[in-house]
């Protein structure tokens, strides 16, 4: 269930590469429990914010705080142990290719909390049921699975170490329909289930009206708003009224209304 607290918030956030700035003074709240959707034109920076807030890249300026404390500023080792609190799903899974799906979901375990092998094991199996993939599965490498199955793997490798927030990178992106909507419905689930917070970059429209509680539109260099969908659907701005009032963005909101109902 979705919160007022604030488990993650980015304030005065910069980013620049050379003479780009990718990001100037935004800001950004997102509360425990809740799935948000960030959306945004190609190049408005919606990867790099991500990876700014998992730690992955080194804002030029600004905070990031994650359960109320400022990840730019701790030390290094209290801020591996928060890491290790964090999930993330990778664009095109990053999963290893010379491990076995069994070996992806354990790495983390033996690296991180210390298990032996064979624990680790047992944990990844857990894994791998709950995101839905067979059993069998477990034994195949990266180049054995279909999309849909390399983002059921990467999303059990996100969640091995039982994180709080999920961090999602286009996790429906060269996913056909039904694959899609079966991926939005198990994050739901999941969510529920385990009361995890999801920071989810994505452009899919479905996605949004199915699963989100809630939509940041990166824009003009910052979080242009970040509210319900019905309210930043009606926000008066080009780019906005382009996505969500488009034929792709009606036949979306039909679709969840239909579902609604």
């Amino acid at each position: 269930m979705t919160s007022t607290q604030a488990i993650i918030k980015v304030r005065g956030l910069c980013n620049q590469f050379g003479s780009n700035v990718v990001h100037q003074d935004l800001d950004l709240d997102v509360y425990r429990g809740e799935i948000l959707g960030v959306v945004g034109g190609s190049g408005t920076g919606k990867s790099v914010l991500l990876r700014s807030i998992v730690g992955l890249m080194t804002p030029t300026a600004g905070e990031v705080n994650l359960f109320g404390k400022n990840m730019l500023t701790l030390p290094a080792a209290e801020r591996a142990a928060m890491e290790q609190r964090v999930g993330v799903l990778f664009q095109k899974g990053a999963l290893f290719s010379s491990l076995t799906v069994m070996e992806n979901i354990s790495l983390p375990l033996i690296e991180h909390a210390g298990l032996t092998r064979q624990e680790a094991s047992e944990i990844a199996r857990v894994k791998i049921a709950l995101t839905g993939l067979a059993a069998h599965a477990a034994d195949l490498y990266p180049s054995d699975l279909s999309g849909g199955m390399i983002k059921r793997a990467s999303l059990a490798r996100a969640l091995a170490l039982d994180p709080d927030i999920l961090f999602l990178d286009e996790p429906t992106a060269g996913l056909d329909p039904i694959g899609a909507a079966a991926f939005d419905q198990l994050l739901k689930t999941l969510r529920d289930a385990f009361n995890l917070t999801v920071f989810l970059v994505t452009h899919d429209l479905d996605t949004l009206y199915t699963a989100c509680d809630r939509v940041a539109v990166l824009s003009q260099k910052k979080v242009l708003v970040a509210d319900r969908l019905e309210v930043v659907a009606g926000t008066d701005d080009p780019w906005i009224r382009d996505y969500f009032q488009g034929p792709r963005g009606r036949a979306a909101s039909q679709a969840a209304d239909r579902i609604e109902r």
